[in-house]
């Protein structure tokens, strides 16, 4: 079960990149109150899908190889290191975050096809439950992204 291993060290690095690039706009957009919260909020979810994910890695790591390990470090991504200034840098950094969510979701989804492959009822639960929070946080980026448009887009600074 090497490539499980894998899959979960990816969902893990990745969600806890998500909730740092979460943190990381909020913290540099603070005069969008609402980005400023519901990104702190959007970060506390992806900070919990890692909480659930630590039992899953410790056990799917005992089960494989060591070298089989270093996959993951590989495939990791990086976060929003910094953000944007102005309504075009705030545009950009939402579409950041929907690319860094989007390979969130997807990794989920794989994953729950492999939990229910080997019949893990813990990792389908937390893929599931874990993927149907993402879909919430990608849903609020898309809304987010369609409202600040027409201001960074049209509007001259």
């Amino acid at each position: 079960m090497p490539h499980v291993a894998t899959y979960v060290r990816l969902a893990q690095h990745a969600e806890q990149a998500l909730a740092d690039s979460f943190r990381t706009v909020a913290e540099g957009h603070p005069q969008q109150a609402d980005i400023f919260y519901t990104c702190r909020a959007l970060a506390a979810m992806s900070d919990a899908h890692v909480a659930a994910l630590k039992p899953l890695t410790r056990r799917y790591q005992e089960q494989t190889d060591a070298e089989d390990l270093e996959e993951p470090e590989r495939l990791h991504t990086a976060g929003l290191p910094a953000i944007r200034q102005g309504q075009v840098g705030l545009l950009r950094d939402l579409q950041d975050l929907h690319l860094l969510a989007t390979l969130v979701q997807t990794t989920w989804t794989v994953l729950a096809q492999g939990a229910q492959g080997l019949r893990d009822s813990e990792l389908l639960q937390v893929a599931t439950d874990s993927n149907t929070e993402t879909s919430r946080q990608l849903s609020w980026l898309v809304t987010r992204m369609k409202a600040a448009a027409p201001q960074a887009l049209i509007v001259a600074p």
